[in-house]
């Protein structure tokens, strides 16, 4: 069978495509635009929560007696409707703010145009293309739990790609009533506080106060192992948000999958919170170095003191970074959770 190679377009076919989208763009008809907010996303439609109302609304068809009613949907605030995309649009995901126009008569909608993001939080699929999985959250919950055991370098992924999107973290350690004494996992806790992390614990149907109140006025992302309480804490927090969750397998102590599909669900005066699917492991290999370096800000310091140029910081005697682990300055778990991401994304380089 015959390859087809792929055409690439000069720049000016570039130009010249792009212009044409953005006069097909100011060519449309915006005067039924409504503002809109993206709360769930399904393959190529989503839910969009209508966050204004036409001035004029659509009037309802009237029928004559004894015709059947038609179907009729009333635009109102707060109304979430299924919408498709226009084909000119970048790829939507939850959190996104658009302008969309709705249709009463179908009870569907479609998105015209999205608002310039603050943030977008992204990851790379199987198939190594990068994900986006939010936009707009001001906040990501790092949520990890004695059960099951933590994993150290999956929360240290987790914090650079914080770092990556410019977004802050919050680590919560939940479950902590399930703790032995002197659980090394408080330990683990005081280590990223002692790095200059947020953090908190929660327990087992525990008073919730003091996070609810953290996460007043933010966007709020969740992400953590699977099983970990993620849901259950969105749950607690908002009682009708009518998240699953499910117990973890007291064979394999993993966390079962729960949540399919990234939703958000709007709480307090102005907030929301954003359930992502668990994520096991979290793969960084799209970022540069220096992206990586960022997420260890305690390891960035140091870069550049070793004796030798090309450092590999692994087996150098006049290695700034080694010194710094031996003195007890870093954290040799986080030096050596920093050199796997550098080699991984180094080995990912190559291959492409």
């Amino acid at each position: 069978m015959a390859l087809i190679r792929k055409r690439r377009l000069t720049e000016q076919q570039q130009r010249r495509i792009q212009k044409q989208h953005k006069t097909r763009q100011e060519e449309a008809d915006t005067s039924q635009d409504l503002e809109g907010l993206v709360v769930q996303h399904y393959g190529r439609q989503l839910e969009v929560q209508a966050l204004s109302v036409p001035e004029l609304h659509p009037e309802k068809p009237v029928v004559a007696e004894g015709e059947p009613e038609p179907f009729w949907k009333e635009i109102e605030m707060g109304s979430v409707w299924r919408c498709h995309t226009r084909t000119n649009l970048e790829l939507l995901v939850t959190g996104d703010r658009v302008k969309w126009q709705a249709d009463p008569n179908t009870g569907l909608g479609i998105i015209t145009a999205i608002h310039p993001r603050k943030s977008l939080l992204t990851r790379p699929d199987r198939y190594h293309k990068v994900k986006p999985v939010a936009a707009n959250i001001s906040l990501i919950v790092i949520v990890f739990a004695p059960l099951p055991e933590p994993a150290p370098g999956l929360i240290d992924r987790y914090l650079v790609a914080c770092a990556d999107a410019e977004i802050p973290a919050l680590l919560v350690l939940n479950k902590s009533d399930l703790l032995k004494e002197n659980d090394p996992i408080l330990e683990l806790l005081k280590e990223y506080e002692n790095l200059g992390y947020e953090v908190m614990q929660t327990q087992s149907d525990g008073d919730l106060t003091e996070l609810s109140a953290r996460l007043n006025d933010e966007t709020v992302a969740f992400v953590g192992q699977s099983g970990v309480g993620k849901s259950t804490l969105i749950n607690a927090i908002v009682p009708d948000a009518a998240q699953k969750t499910n117990v973890i397998s007291e064979n394999s102590a993993l966390g079962q999958h729960t949540t399919t599909s990234t939703r958000l669900i709007s709480f307090g005066d102005g907030a929301a919170l954003i359930d992502s699917p668990g994520i096991r492991e979290f793969g960084l290999w799209h970022l540069t170095l220096d992206k990586v370096q960022t997420g260890f800000p305690e390891i960035e310091n140091l870069l550049g003191h070793c004796q030798f140029r090309n450092c590999t910081h692994k087996h150098e005697k006049q290695c700034a970074l080694r010194q710094a682990a031996d003195s007890g300055e870093i954290l040799p778990r986080r030096l050596d959770s920093y050199l796997r991401l550098i080699d991984e994304i180094t080995e990912a380089q190559q291959k492409n």
